[in-house]
């Protein structure tokens, strides 16, 4: 590869860029998530470096998402193109994420292979998911109902509610993210309590094989059961959760139900030495490119 591709333009990426981004996905052997890209690039902000005019391939040979929130970016989708790899595009794809976020704090799942380059740039772990996925057994081996909790899909009138409840927990304003959701989900749902009060919601939006779960939010463990059970019952393709170290009863009640994988992704963090909000009832993120 020339050295002149390290010195090509870094551009802002738009809905135009959908298929060159799929294209560079399936060159990674990462499934061309048409759905989540379309979100990305619309709730965020792409960027990308075309290939050289002497790459026969054409098309692009790097890319990134960052998505912001008030004081917070998160950085998705890091693409590095086969034929271009080991060449010093991720570091540098990467600084001017750093660069384009300034002051706000920086996060990101990183890969295995990804998360020494994270380090070298001053990214740290401070957690991790696994990634389950597997058709859902709703009653599992021991049938348990969740008392109390009562579930039911989401209207337009929970928006205030949904976005309330999720700000002390997410640490962060996500409106701009969370009014996405009814149009970008196959399924929203909140639970509440016998007097009506919110106590969590979830969503499972399309992805190729699987309904993703996320995010999910829930004032305790057995919410969070609940509002699984009520999407999954529902899904049409197998799950995917991708379920924090955190949450270890979490993912042995997936596990009962039919889920399984041991693909991990680190959470790092650059600029704060961790990130805002309540784990407690943070039961899975968006998705592992948004946070």
């Amino acid at each position: 590869m020339p050295t002149s591709s390290l010195t090509l333009p870094i551009r802002r990426l738009t809905l135009a860029d959908l298929p060159a981004a799929l294209d560079l996905s399936a060159d990674r052997s990462w499934s061309r998530e048409e759905h989540k890209w379309r979100l990305l690039l619309s709730a965020g902000t792409g960027y990308g470096i075309d290939a050289p005019p002497n790459d026969p391939e054409g098309g692009l040979i790097g890319a990134f998402v960052l998505t912001s929130c008030p004081g917070y970016g998160c950085v998705g989708m890091v693409l590095v193109a086969r034929r271009h790899e080991r060449r010093g595009l991720g570091g540098r794809l990467m600084r001017h994420a750093i660069a384009e976020a300034g002051e706000r704090v920086l996060f990101l799942y990183a890969t295995d292979n990804g998360r020494p380059l994270y380090e070298r740039l001053g990214f740290r772990a401070v957690g991790a998911v696994t990634t389950l996925r597997g058709a859902f057994v709703p009653d599992g081996p021991d049938g348990r109902a969740e008392p109390g909790v009562r579930v039911r899909p989401a209207g337009a009138a929970d928006l205030p509610g949904i976005l309330a409840l999720d700000l002390p927990v997410a640490g962060m304003d996500r409106t701009h993210l969370l009014t996405r959701l009814p149009a970008f989900a196959d399924a929203l749902a909140v639970a509440h309590d016998a007097d009506g009060r919110l106590t969590g919601y979830g969503a499972a939006w399309p992805n190729p094989g699987t309904a993703v779960i996320g995010p999910l939010i829930a004032e305790n463990p057995a919410t969070a059961r609940a509002l699984i059970t009520f999407l999954g019952a529902r899904a049409t393709a197998p799950l995917r959760f991708d379920v924090d170290d955190r949450h270890p009863d979490l993912a042995r009640w997936l596990r009962d139900r039919g889920l399984s994988g041991e693909l991990r992704s680190t959470l790092m963090v650059r600029g704060a030495a961790a990130l805002p909000g309540d784990i407690s009832r943070r039961f899975a993120p968006y998705s592992v490119a948004l946070g």
